[in-house]
């Protein structure tokens, strides 16, 4: 699958009911030959008007983290698990994310990066082992098969507890780190 052909299924989507309620499918932003790959859980509200991943406060803050640690949108692509805001942003049903996760699959295949960061507990549950324990393992590489992998807070999840601020900056910090190590 080429990236028109992931865009042209995502767009015509109708694996799950999420469809009834988009406004836009929200692919992903970014370099589309990435080390880094960022993956959220779902699109909120400003995601699906403009389909455009972390686009809202959430979005805003995690740009900023990024330019904080001196990481370049040339390094990082953006993506979500499901493609299609879930209403009232609620996280994902199982069944919703099932019914996607080809596309992100599809989505890695086509970027192959070398580390796969998960923002907050859905998407590192999804992607790196089944109630992954975020507060207590983010900022932790690790391998899985072919992918490092690190999950990080959520954005969102700082915007609603300050107190993880400084936690996701280092975790940001070790990402710049894998990055550098990467140029050696």
């Amino acid at each position: 699958m080429d990236w028109t052909e992931l865009e042209n299924e995502c767009g015509g989507c109708r694996k799950c009911r999420l469809w009834e309620t988009r406004h836009n499918v929200v692919i992903g932003r970014g370099s589309r030959t990435a080390p880094v790959m960022f993956v959220g859980e779902g699109p909120g509200e400003q995601e699906d008007l403009t389909g455009q991943p972390f686009v809202g406060a959430a979005g805003q803050l995690l740009d900023k983290y990024l330019a904080a640690s001196g990481i370049s949108m040339d390094d990082v692509y953006i993506a979500n698990i499901v493609k299609c805001r879930p209403p009232e942003n609620r996280n994902p049903r199982e069944d919703e994310e099932e019914a996607c996760i080809d596309y992100l699959r599809a989505q890695v295949k086509l970027i192959r990066p070398k580390l796969i960061a998960c923002l907050g507990k859905v998407a590192a549950s999804k992607l790196m082992k089944p109630d992954y324990p975020i507060v207590r393992e983010h900022g932790i590489l690790i391998k899985k098969g072919a992918f490092s992998m690190i999950a990080l807070f959520h954005p969102a999840a700082i915007l609603r507890d300050p107190s993880k601020k400084e936690d996701m900056y280092y975790d940001m910090k070790k990402i710049r780190e894998f990055l550098d190590d990467l140029k050696k």
